[in-house]
Parts: C-alpha cells; structure tokens; sequence
C-alpha cells in the first residue's frame, strides 16, 4: 500500500469510527433525559467533559516533548476560523434539539442529514475538490439509505408529522452549520494540529452554551446534572466517546480523504444510532431501514473504491503533519 493510498484509508477508518462514535449520543442522550438532564445541560456537560479529557491529553504530550502550536501566534484569519467552526458546532447543536422539540425527530434528521449535499454543492462550486459522477452516485446512494433509514424511525414510531416551517428552518440551519463546521475543519486553520483544534472548538461550544444558559434563563438545567449521580455514566460516556475521540478522528479523517468523502461517510451515523435505538431502547428495526443501512454502506464503499487525488492547493503537508497529530 502506497504512502497515499495508507492515508486515504486512515482518513476513512477515522471518519467512520467517529460516525459510529457520534451514532451513541442519540441513545446516550435519551438514557440522560430519563436521568433527569435537560437538553442545554447534556450538550454543556458533553462538551465540557470532551474539552478536559481531551486538555489532559495534551498536557501530557506537552509534557512528553511532543509539538503543540502557540495559539496565539496562529495567523488571524486561521483564529477568526476556528472560533467560527466553534460557534457553528454549538449553534448547530441548539438548532437541532430545538427542531427535535417542534416536529418529528425523524423528519429534523431528513433536514439535518442534507448537509453532504451542500457541501457537495459548495465543493463543485468553490472547485476546491473533485466532484465527478462515481462521488455524485454515492453521494445520492448514500442520502437515499439514510432517508430510508431515518422514514423507517418515523413510521415505526407512529409519529403523527405536524408542519412546523420554524422547526423545518431550525434543521436546515443546523445542516448549514455543519458544513461551516466541515469546510473550516478542511483547511480552514492548518497551522493548528487537529487535537488542538478540537480542544479550542470544545471550549467554544461551553462558552455558548453557558451564554445561552445566560440569555434564556437556563443556568438551572445546566448545573441540575451537578445533584443526578444517576446522570454521570451517560455525561461521562458522552463526553469521552461522544465528544473529544470522535472529534479529533473526524477532523483527522477530514483533513486526507476531503470534505465531500466525510460528508458521504458520515452518513452511517444514523444507522447506527438506528441499530442501537433498537438493541439499548428496544426500538423496532424495520425492513426499509435495513435496506436504507444497506443503501448507505454501498454509497460509501463507492466512494471509498474510487482513491481520488486532493486538489484543494492548500492542502500540502502542513495539513497531513496536522492530520497525523
């Protein structure tokens, strides 16, 4: 296997661990809510957690001689970035729980899990990555199991669908932040390894969350998780599983196999969420999510079949040390 082909495969054994990771939280987060943890206190306490896991952790390469970047000496246009990337994930995460509260869980899903499209449009549009017809096919093969998977969950569940055009428009924003989110994790910041970026993105989804908490009067369901004992296990989980390893392998994986690729792979996510809605809650596992969980590992083994050579110009080896980090 050569050096390139070996990167591209890390890249995509990366994306799909952190999908199979980030697949937990729907789960982790309903087993919380029985505990008694709000929406604002779990993605808080989540983030929170992920961020000091994940500092411990470069304390202790720090300490081991490995290199960290001086953030502040990181150019101002790669900081305005980050911070960007930060607010996107936390408005992404606000948005997408407030749609879950104003229709079907389902149906804020098919809105969010749009976003592969729009990063395949702002790809071919920008030119920054190849957009040939084999990524165009898994791509659509990809979101075409994912909707099957996601309609499955709906039908199921004999959730009655109710038009709600602000619940509707909350899932579409937070599919617009997750590209914001995808395309700043690309190349947005090369000069900061992967690991750091995360680590500052964490603290920038605490530091929203606690002004919202602020804003809207919601201090108390951010510290109530202080006085649940029983809450803990799925915060800790969260945090570690859900939160800082997932992260640092998205934006690894990201950074070598390119933005449209992850967006593809990505998918799997509401599979496995699916599958363990099913073993952990005992949510019924119909036929059509099978076969849509079927449809998305096809789309995304196309996309994995085909290697494809990263065009985006600034994406040389400042980007590959970074990734490797």
């Amino acid at each position: 296997m050569s050096g390139r082909s070996g990167a591209l495969f890390a890249g995509s054994l990366f994306v799909v661990v952190a999908a199979v990771c980030f697949g937990t939280l729907g789960p982790v987060s309903r087993l919380a809510s029985e505990a008694g943890v709000a929406t604002l206190g779990f993605v808080t306490w989540r983030s929170l957690v992920g961020a000091v896991v994940l500092g411990s952790w470069l304390l202790v390469l720090r300490v081991r001689g490995a290199r960290l970047v001086d953030l502040r000496r990181i150019p101002r246009r790669e900081a305005a970035v980050l911070v960007s990337a930060g607010v996107a994930s936390a408005l992404l995460n606000v948005a997408i729980f407030v749609a879950f509260q104003r229709i079907p869980i389902a149906l804020a899903l098919l809105g969010f899990y749009t976003y592969p499209a729009m990063v395949g449009v702002l790809i071919a549009v920008t030119g920054r990555e190849r957009l040939d017809l084999a990524r165009v096919l898994a791509l659509l093969m990809a979101m075409g199991g994912m909707a099957l998977v996601v309609l499955g969950q709906l039908g199921s569940s004999g959730a009655e669908a109710r038009l709600d055009l602000l619940g509707i428009a909350l899932a579409l924003f937070a599919a617009g932040c997750n590209v914001v989110y995808i395309i700043g994790a690309r190349g947005g910041y090369p000069s900061v390894p992967g690991r750091q970026a995360t680590f500052v993105v964490l603290l920038v989804n605490v530091a929203c969350f606690a002004l919202i908490g602020l804003a809207t009067g919601g201090l108390a369901s951010i510290t109530a998780p202080l006085g649940e004992p029983a809450a803990w296990p799925w915060l800790l989980f969260a945090g570690t599983v859900g939160a800082a390893l997932p992260s640092v392998l998205f934006m690894a994986g990201v950074r070598r196999i390119g933005a449209v690729r992850t967006s593809i792979v990505m998918l799997l996510e509401p599979v496995v969420g699916a599958i363990l809605a099913a073993l952990l809650l005992r949510e019924p596992l119909v036929a059509i999510q099978v076969a849509g969980g079927a449809l998305v590992l096809s789309g995304a083994g196309l996309a994995e079949g085909r290697s494809s050579r990263v065009a985006d110009s600034g994406m040389g080896p400042a980007i590959a040390e970074a990734a490797a980090d």
